[in-house]
């Protein structure tokens, strides 16, 4: 599911045509984990207006408050001075797409341990990524990490 850095190639072009969206959103928010549950409030309220991705909306809300927590905490260091962006799309015929950026070196997604595997299974973090692969269709790293890519068709 995720690209490895090693083998990581540019971003291709999304399948999205930008002039038949139903949806096009675009927030940046300050590196506070309590900016977090506001952003995908707001983010998810337009999402069901819309109507974009009904029957899925909780668990692109769980995968989007995760790859935001992500990004905020383990991308931005929890520094407010620091932005994090998330843009989503969403068309009828593709689903929805978000892409979470961070301004943090990145990481290897290969190297994140498995939570349901041996002393894992007791560790008090490390689901997050796991969580946002099984919720959402497709997901990708980009940028060496520091840009998530999800798909729910």
């Amino acid at each position: 599911m995720a690209d490895s850095p090693s083998s990581e190639q540019p971003p291709q072009p999304c399948d999205f045509d930008a002039s038949k969206l139903d949806l096009k959103l675009s927030v940046t928010l300050a590196a506070d984990r309590a900016a977090v549950d506001p952003v995908v409030r707001s983010v998810m309220k337009v999402v069901r207006e819309m109507k974009c991705a009904t029957g899925r909306e909780d668990d692109i809300e769980l995968a989007l408050t995760e790859a935001l927590a992500n990004a905020v905490v383990h991308g931005a260091k929890s520094d407010p001075s620091k932005i994090v962006e998330c843009d989503v799309a969403c068309d009828q015929q593709h689903g929805m797409l978000i892409v979470v950026r961070d301004p943090g070196p990145g990481f290897d997604p290969s190297k994140i341990a498995d939570p349901c595997q041996g002393e894992n299974i007791y560790s008090n973090h490390g689901r997050g990524i796991y969580l946002i692969n099984q919720l959402m269709d497709e997901v990708k790293f980009h940028k060496n990490g520091t840009e998530i890519h999800m798909l729910k068709k």
